[in-house]
């Protein structure tokens, strides 16, 4: 594959890096830049003794009882690029390459690994205990992208719930994970864990002094462990972006609110909002976690590409929340090409509504400069409306009945502006 996937970056602040008394998350999802985004509802469910689970490649044990989860995902997989839970827990994972070849072989994908810890995970340490888990017996590994040829890599996710943050960095099935309980913090395609090791697994250090990575003296670091002498060309193209995106948290340290976020998820100029070659930014994500378990989490999606050009639209759990048929791509069953095998030996049209609608107010935007800047205008003005909303929630103004609504509301009244 001439340009494989350069995945993507994360981002969490918590008080006092956040202006109120929030918890604030975001991610880009950069992808190949045809391949289609959509965000998906799951209730919570109760499932069989016995009973297995279907993900990308391979099925697993269920559990007894998964949480209700909102995830924005690559239409052809099972798993999520990121995604939240009834809970408050939030979860988004990046690429990552080792000093540990990645095996050719089947696993669970990490977009998998993020589903799974999302829907099994009561808390970002709780999830964090679900995906290592989950390493250990199942493995990570196959095909990332849909595309005959292969191509796959490690994962680092970012966890957060309402009171704190975990980083987990792995390899293969190793892993180290680092807490942060304050300020602001961002992954990319890098490892990013010294020495401050929070948790990591049982055999990390045996198997890195095994190796010879590291000669058992001193403070031991995971990053400088772990990471190849000879990084990938996309990893090293990534540490710009890495310290960009850092330099960005920084400036807002203090003052960190979704919509600050947002417009962080939409810079250029560092490369966060992604739109090169064959890849962009395919969906976007920013959530906001009270500390006050008394007000609901709120966690907006764009489900279409470039976030500078879409609009973010509000999620909330409730008990009327229903699937958005308008931001859910077309289902092949059987015949998917990633059920199919070999696999991936065609294509089909994965596009959703909404993805549609954007793609014609794109195609606008670039035929008239002029239509494009009004367009794009009252977008953001659709989207601070809905921010408003938010606000008025939080301060107790909307009643509770209407939450469920958002998100629907949202996304029918983009469509039928761009129609």
């Amino acid at each position: 594959m001439a340009e494989p996937p350069q995945s993507c970056d994360c981002f969490v602040s918590l008080p006092p890096g956040s202006k109120y008394d929030h918890v604030i998350f975001g991610k880009n999802s950069d992808r190949p830049r045809d391949e289609v985004q959509e965000v998906v509802y799951c209730p919570a469910a109760s499932h069989a003794p016995g009973a297995t689970v279907q993900c990308t490649y391979v099925s697993i044990p269920q559990v007894e009882r998964t949480h209700a989860v909102v995830l924005s995902r690559p239409a052809w997989l099972w798993g999520a690029e990121m995604g939240a839970n009834e809970c408050g827990v939030c979860i988004g994972n990046e690429a990552v390459w080792t000093r540990q070849p990645v095996a050719q072989g089947e696993a669970l994908l990490g977009m998998d690994l993020v589903r799974l810890g999302l829907e099994r995970g009561e808390s970002a340490q709780d999830a964090l205990r679900v995906i290592t888990e989950l390493l250990q017996h199942h493995g990570q590994g196959g095909a990332c992208r849909e595309d005959p040829q292969h191509f796959s890599y490690f994962n680092t996710f970012l966890l957060a719930d309402r009171n704190e943050a975990w980083v987990l960095e792995t390899s293969g099935k190793l892993w180290a994970a680092q807490k942060i309980t304050e300020g602001v913090k961002n992954i990319s395609n890098q490892l990013t864990i010294e020495t401050e090791i929070s948790a990591e697994h049982p055999e990390l250090r045996e198997v890195a002094t095994a190796e010879g990575w590291w000669d058992g003296e001193g403070d031991f670091s995971f990053a400088s462990t772990f990471t190849p002498d000879d990084p990938p060309a996309r990893m090293e193209l990534a540490k710009a972006r890495y310290e960009g995106g850092k330099a960005l948290l920084q400036e807002h340290a203090g003052s960190m609110t979704a919509e600050v976020m947002m417009k962080i998820l939409r810079d250029k100029a560092h490369g966060i909002c992604m739109d090169s070659g064959g890849f962009c930014s395919t969906g976007s994500m920013v959530s906001i976690l009270p500390r006050d378990t008394t007000m609901p989490c709120v966690h907006f999606f764009t489900a279409t590409p470039d976030p500078s050009r879409s609009v973010f639209k509000p999620f909330i759990f409730s008990e009327r929340v229903a699937p958005v048929a308008m931001v859910r791509s077309p289902e092949y069953g059987p015949d998917d090409p990633v059920r199919l095998q070999p696999r991936f030996q065609h294509r089909v049209d994965r596009k959703h509504e909404l993805y549609e609608a954007h793609q014609t107010a794109l195609a606008i935007m670039e035929a008239s400069p002029d239509a494009g800047v009004s367009l794009q205008g009252t977008m953001r003005f659709l989207e601070s409306q809905c921010l408003q909303e938010i606000e008025a929630m939080l301060r107790g103004e909307l009643q509770g009945q209407e939450l469920g609504d958002l998100f629907f509301d949202c996304v029918d009244t983009e469509i039928k502006f761009y129609q």
